[in-house]
């Protein structure tokens, strides 16, 4: 393992740092560094302090670890991999995102999940611990979104105008939130236990890496919003 003190490095510097033969790094004193992980294989990058924009980027099977919060566009179009945050995450997490997981034991930002999309038989899952901000899967195509709504502090788990645009995928709010004001181009509906377990192996996974009881999680009931195939998203732009 090797150790790297980010605290008097640019963003380029730490990224050639990770570029060494080593396979696990722990970057310690990190301070909004960009694009930390961007396009990387085969590594395990643990990260103490604050992350930049861009984390794992165009990620391809490396695992990377924040204990603190990072900053946007968090899984940038990655590919394959896994981030886990200990904390909040900024805007546009996982935008593009054809595959791998992020798991965010707190809160997220605008956008969360927008463009998200399945890449071949690669199924992208963001979960996010706590709260979201307005328009959660934009334009989503694909893959998986779950938001748990823990530690909310009374606060509405879901923003403005979530899944405007939403063509593909399938997003787990937990609690009953048929009601809420959807497009009209989505349903909602309680989850099922067929439903459920799509995503049950990930929530075993996300219970582990945080600490939580999976039994008080499920004990709340889920609402499953996907496309309304009756009433399909129309593309507002076509290709030239």
């Amino acid at each position: 393992m090797k150790v790297i003190d980010a605290a008097a490095l640019d963003y380029k510097t730490l990224n050639e740092a990770l570029r060494q033969p080593e396979h696990s790094y722990v970057i310690q004193n990190c301070c909004g560094q960009r694009f930390i992980g961007a396009g990387m294989s085969d590594r395990d990058i643990t990260i103490q302090g604050i992350s930049g924009n861009a984390l794992g980027a165009y990620l391809n099977n490396a695992n990377i670890t924040v204990n603190a919060n990072a900053q946007d566009a968090v899984g940038d179009t990655m590919n394959a991999g896994k981030i886990l945050i200990h904390g909040s995450i900024g805007d546009a997490a996982g935008y593009a995102m054809r595959g791998g997981k992020i798991y965010v034991r707190d809160h997220a930002g605008y956008r969360a999940g927008i463009h998200m999309k399945a890449y071949k038989d690669k199924i992208p899952v963001m979960i996010i611990g706590g709260c979201t901000g307005s328009f959660l899967g934009e334009y989503q195509a694909g893959g998986i979104l779950v938001v748990l709504g823990l530690n909310a502090s009374g606060r509405p788990i879901v923003g403005n105008f979530p899944c405007t645009g939403m063509h593909g995928g399938k997003l787990f709010l937990r609690g009953d939130f048929r009601n809420l004001k959807f497009p009209a181009q989505v349903t909602a509906a309680i989850a099922t236990c067929e439903d459920l377990q799509e995503i049950m192996e990930d929530l075993k996974e996300y219970c582990e890496d945080f600490h939580y009881d999976l039994e008080t999680i499920l004990s709340s009931p889920f609402t499953l919003v996907t496309p309304d195939s009756k009433n399909p998203y129309k593309q507002m732009y076509v290709a030239n």
